[in-house]
């Protein structure tokens, strides 16, 4: 591993760390948030703009490992966003990481270890052209737009969504950073001016898809969003960029291993960071027709009637009927003076 790789890891894994953090706030605040309520309404809460900075301060540590490494190194490391935020969301929660957490911990550092192996090479030189560009930005559009259309299970599409967006704003951004560094070119071209614009807008979307799919818990959307960023980063580096696996064809069996290897410990650790969510959550009321409704008890009312009178019969004589006492209050006017 050469010394740009090596800046690459590191500033990728602080990077994870930022966004581990910053995911974790956006859970709490989500669940924290009505969720008929708007994700812009969330805008004029410290705790948004906290997320936020978080998100930022990835970002840049994000931009700087991609000047170093390749998107196929710098983007299978986001993963370990998903293994930073299971202390840090057990810790927020009160609560201990669990034994299938750990075992989902290691399987995914793991797996990312065999896709380092595989995936390490040299610093990135191509970029996407403006028409590769607009390109890849048109199908992201297109891809948004179908994941977040209305129906069921909103959680895991707008997970799929914001996954795919930041993936590909990493892909962008690396092409900006790139032509940026190099000096081969004017910084205002339309190219740059082009591709800038793109990348502040997958950010941007890619923030608030996340926001929208954090609101049914943690574990299972950060599961895809960590997913789906380098598998649409990584399509991008190896179609458009000419990147490479190290070792050509014997090199993709340590990069198949880890890759299953690193699936598997992210859905183990979606399940447990699920079943913990589902424990915390309170217990739903039931229908309304068995709640238990209290109701002061009903007065006791007396019907005092006057026995009626009625000439006798001769042939049926009537039974009887009581005697009915009206009480009076003792004063009344007629009573005797």
């Amino acid at each position: 591993m050469n010394n740009a790789t090596l800046i690459a890891v590191v500033l990728s894994l602080v990077s994870a760390g930022a966004y581990a953090a910053a995911a974790v706030a956006q859970a709490r605040l989500a669940g924290r948030t009505d969720p008929s309520a708007g994700a812009l309404s969330m805008m004029g809460r410290g705790a948004w703009w906290s997320a936020v900075g978080l998100n930022a301060g990835g970002a840049l540590l994000h931009v700087a490992a991609l000047k170093y490494g390749p998107l196929t190194l710098v983007q299978p490391l986001g993963a370990l966003t998903l293994v930073a935020a299971v202390p840090l969301g057990a810790r927020s929660a009160g609560r201990r990481v669990s034994r299938t957490e750990w075992r989902g911990t290691l399987l995914t550092l793991v797996g990312l270890a065999a896709l380092l192996l595989a995936a390490g090479g040299a610093a990135p030189h191509d970029t996407l052209s403006l028409p590769e560009a607009l390109g890849v930005g048109a199908v992201t559009m297109a891809l948004v737009a179908t994941l977040g259309r209305p129906g069921a299970r909103p959680g895991l599409r707008h997970a799929a969504a914001s996954g795919i967006t930041s993936g590909v704003a990493s892909a962008l951004t690396q092409t900006l950073t790139v032509a940026a560094t190099d000096h081969s070119g004017p910084l205002l071209s339309w190219r740059l001016v082009t591709v800038a614009v793109l990348v502040s807008f997958f950010a941007l979307g890619g923030l608030m898809l996340s926001q929208t799919a954090y609101r049914g818990g943690l574990g299972a959307p950060l599961a895809v969003v960590t997913l789906a960023n380098p598998v649409a980063a990584a399509a991008i580096g190896l179609i458009l960029l000419g990147e490479r696996i190290q070792g050509g064809v014997l090199g993709l069996v340590p990069a198949l291993i880890g890759a299953v290897a690193a699936v598997q410990g992210v859905i183990l650790l979606s399940r447990a960071q699920g079943r913990t969510t589902a424990g915390d959550a309170p217990a739903p009321a039931g229908p309304a027709s068995t709640r238990a409704v209290t109701r002061p008890p009903s007065p006791s009312r007396v019907v005092i009637t006057a026995p009626s009178i009625t000439a006798p019969s001769v042939t049926a004589p009537r039974p009887a009927e009581p005697l009915t006492l009206r009480p009076e209050p003792v004063g009344s006017p007629g009573g005797p003076g």
